[in-house]
């Protein structure tokens, strides 16, 4: 902001014409004073004890003394160990507002830049879940927080929509459906494809157990298990290496696959009729949840430019071949070992699409930087992918960034989507906007509204609570999620922060609804201390968003947006806005109300959030 940088200004003057020492504003030292000292702003006047051989005491007096008397900044000052506190006259405290208002939360830079959002990132093979709502909800508000800064941002998402999974559910269908559609069973798409990916588990699971019982079973059991390991333990942990090595429907499922890949007419069919009824589902629940994309990327068609970029490493020697055929690169150079890309049948990993979908990407759009939003699991495999395409002479690969957040579990455990226990995402927000309804209907206050208008209420609402109770813990936290927590009316909870919202709104109805924002800098009024840290807060919009982007973090704009919300609830309850001592004071507490709801509902959309008319 412009007042607070003549702050600086006005005290790197001082230094000078005082001391005879040139200070760069940048080594200015400049925070809010804290609440239980007396003063507006600290200046931290420790790094020039060494310069100018003095005790901080004596540097603070003479610095403070010689700026409330010739400086019209500022109008009282105090000494505390070596911390300057400066109090600052009431129009700079107006003018910090107005500058406030000015920047709207939207961030200029001199170099703006094409950034690229990669977010959501489904499988075909089962629903969104309460997982990708973390996921999804994280990458919105980095394109978000990237458009707030001044830059162009592209949101994608690669469609996981081939693989030995997806062939999981087709085959459970092709065994166990006798036919039936989404239509024909009334059933959303995406979970009637999930349906029968557990579906396939349970007939693994089914043949698994006979397998147990015959004698190369127990064969396997006497070769394989550890001293002392029950039968029952062993084949807990075998599962795996069944499907893999004995399994009749394993192989089925992989033989599937491979006919998938060499484009048999059948299978291509089924798969393309499975998937679309996923990407039917999904697209309602993105539209629920507010979202959309600007281009979609998939699996299917990335992983051929990945097998072709693959030879083309290899014949650069980047990439080498194993005597089974299967094709490996030496990560030892960047601390890793050796990474398979494409296995001695020719198929292909999750790393060859990966290469692949890059590839496209920069094609299609020439980004200058690219922000993967995957969780923490996969940190090992961005960074062996970020190597990798290092290696491969991309021009963008120094400007790639995971940003890996950490999973979400259930108080009970970890969700398992083959097993059926996850969350999913619809019935997740059908609950929060139920608990919404429930909690609004039993406070009242909406009784004048028409049905519809309700509604979209309690919807705003619940998806508030939902969403913000994902953004608001830093995203390299995990988090236990905790249905009654999140849908909480009170305390850390986006319809706390809305209800401030609506309580300005509240007030400017009472005045017939129209307001401009028209303060002028001069108000000869006392501001209260509630009134100073409004503005406080109300000043660090603007840096916070930059601080946001550069560290990746929509939680700060989250905890920003309550810490103002409970300053704006405190001014309320305390201050008389409509009914205050002068008509100078109403306009100027109208003013500064207006700008808090400005800038409540710009923080909360960078979250996805939108803000009601009434709770």
């Amino acid at each position: 902001m412009d007042a607070v940088y003549d702050i600086k200004r006005e005290i790197c003057q001082a230094i000078n014409e005082v001391f005879s020492y040139e200070m760069e504003m940048e080594k200015v030292l400049l925070s809010p004073t804290k609440k239980e000292f007396d003063g507006d702003y600290t200046f931290v006047v420790f790094p020039l004890v060494k310069t100018l051989k003095k005790n901080p005491q004596e540097i603070g007096d003479t610095l403070g003394a010689y700026l409330v008397s010739h400086s019209g900044l500022f109008s009282g000052y105090n000494v505390i160990k070596g911390f300057l506190n400066l109090e600052i006259k009431a129009h700079i405290w107006i003018r910090i507002l107005r500058e406030s208002f000015d920047h709207r939360g939207q961030n200029e830079t001199k170099d703006p830049r094409k950034i690229l959002v990669e977010f959501s990132s489904p499988n075909t093979n089962k629903p969104l879940h309460l997982g990708h709502i973390r996921n999804i909800l994280l990458g919105w508000s980095m394109y978000k927080l990237a458009s707030a800064n001044g830059h162009h941002v592209v949101r994608t998402q690669i469609v996981n929509d081939r693989g030995i999974a997806v062939c999981k559910s087709m085959m459970a269908w092709l065994k166990t459906a006798d036919g039936d559609t989404p239509e024909s069973t009334s059933t959303k798409g995406d979970f009637f494809v999930g349906n029968y990916y557990v579906k396939f588990d349970q007939l693994l699971q089914a043949e698994y157990k006979e397998w147990q019982q015959t004698d190369t079973g127990e064969k396997v059991y006497q070769a394989e298990s550890k001293p002392d390991q029950s039968a029952e333990d062993f084949f807990k942990k075998f599962k795996n290496n069944y499907f893999n090595m004995y399994s009749h429907l394993g192989k089925e499922t992989k033989d599937m696959l491979i006919k998938w890949e060499k484009g048999d007419e059948e299978t291509v069919t089924l798969w393309k009729t499975m998937n679309q009824w996923v990407y039917d589902g999904f697209e309602k629940t993105y539209e629920e949840l507010g979202v959309a994309f600007d281009q979609l990327y998939y699996e299917s068609n990335t992983y051929l430019l990945g097998k072709k970029a693959i030879e083309e490493g290899l014949q650069k020697d980047v990439f080498y071949r194993k005597e089974d055929g299967s094709i490996w690169v030496s990560l030892e150079d960047e601390g890793m070992d050796e990474k398979i890309l494409l296995r001695s049948d020719g198929t292909s990993v999750y790393m060859t699409q990966d290469i692949g979908t890059a590839h496209k990407r920069y094609e299609d759009h020439g980004m200058d930087s690219c922000v993967y939003v995957v969780g923490n699991e996969q940190e090992y495999h961005f960074k062996a992918l970020f190597a990798i395409l290092k290696k491969l002479g991309e021009p963008y690969a120094d400007q790639l960034h995971h940003l890996s957040y950490g999973m979400v579990e259930l108080p009970s455990g970890k969700m398992k989507s083959r097993e059926g226990t996850v969350v999913d995402a619809d019935d997740l927000i059908a609950e929060v906007i139920k608990e919404a309804r429930f909690s609004a209907e039993e406070r009242g206050g909406l009784e004048g509204l028409s049905d519809e208008e309700r509604a979209t209420t309690f919807r705003k609402i619940g998806l508030a609570a939902l969403k913000y109770f994902m953004i608001k813990i830093n995203p390299r936290k995990g988090m236990i999620f905790d249905p009654k927590e999140s849908v909480d009316m009170q305390g850390t909870t986006g319809p706390y922060i809305q209800n401030a919202f609506v309580r300005i709104r509240s007030i400017f109805r009472k005045l017939g609804g129209q307001y401009t924002f028209s303060l002028e800098n001069q108000y000869t009024g006392e501001l209260t201390e509630m009134e100073k840290d409004l503005i406080q807060v109300l000043e660090q919009y603007s840096d916070l968003l930059k601080e946001a982007m550069d560290k990746y973090d929509p939680s700060l704009i989250a905890n920003y947006a309550y810490t103002l919300a409970k300053g704006f609830h405190r001014f309320y309850h305390e201050c008389r806005i409509l009914n205050a001592e002068t008509e100078e004071t109403k306009t100027f507490r109208l003013s500064l109300s207006y700008v808090v709801a400005d800038i409540l509902e710009k923080a909360m959309d960078i979250l996805g959030i939108e803000m009601p008319e009434y709770m």
